[in-house]
């Protein structure tokens, strides 16, 4: 990956982490100020917004030190794995906030059902994508092991020679 698409990789995850950090203060202070300055009700609904938008920050800063050791060129070994099986988890977490507002909304699509299985097909969308990063990191496994048997046979190449 080149320098410019990490830089650009980081820019984008940068405004996104910033702009999700600046919603989820703005809802916990609307959630959490005294009702005679105007707050909001507890609802399960905003709750589970801002859980998702925990999830969706915890993936952004494993992709962060994933692009960090990509611009360093340590991406190929174990210390990768952490991040990825972070990333993992939170993209499940997603999946799993996704379906709990879906659960929340169904009630009120009574009238019109397919909006609740729309929205569970977009939560086994999320779980498709936690798949993929699971199949990379498998074949991150792959590279890694391979490395680590191409150091070794240099290492046993420079004592024969």
């Amino acid at each position: 990956m080149g320098n410019v698409a990490v830089r650009a990789s980081r820019a984008v995850v940068a405004v996104i982490l910033v702009g999700t950090l600046f919603v989820q203060t703005a809802m916990v202070w609307a959630l959490v100020t005294e009702p005679a300055e105007g707050a909001l009700p507890l609802t399960p609904l905003r709750v589970i917004t801002i859980v998702g938008m925990v999830s969706g920050q915890v993936a952004l800063l494993c992709v962060w030190r994933l692009l960090a050791m990509v611009r360093r060129g340590t991406v190929f070994s174990s210390a990768a794995f952490r991040y990825v099986d972070v990333l993992i988890g939170a993209i499940v977490g997603a999946a799993l906030v996704w379906f709990a507002v879906t659960a929340l909304n169904a009630p009120g699509q009574r009238d019109d059902p397919g909006v609740t299985l729309i929205m569970g097909g977009i939560g086994l969308a999320i779980l498709g994508v936690a798949l993929i990063v699971l199949v990379l990191r498998m074949l991150l496994v792959q590279a890694v092991a391979r490395d680590v048997a191409a150091a070794q046979l240099q290492a046993e190449l420079d004592d024969v020679i």
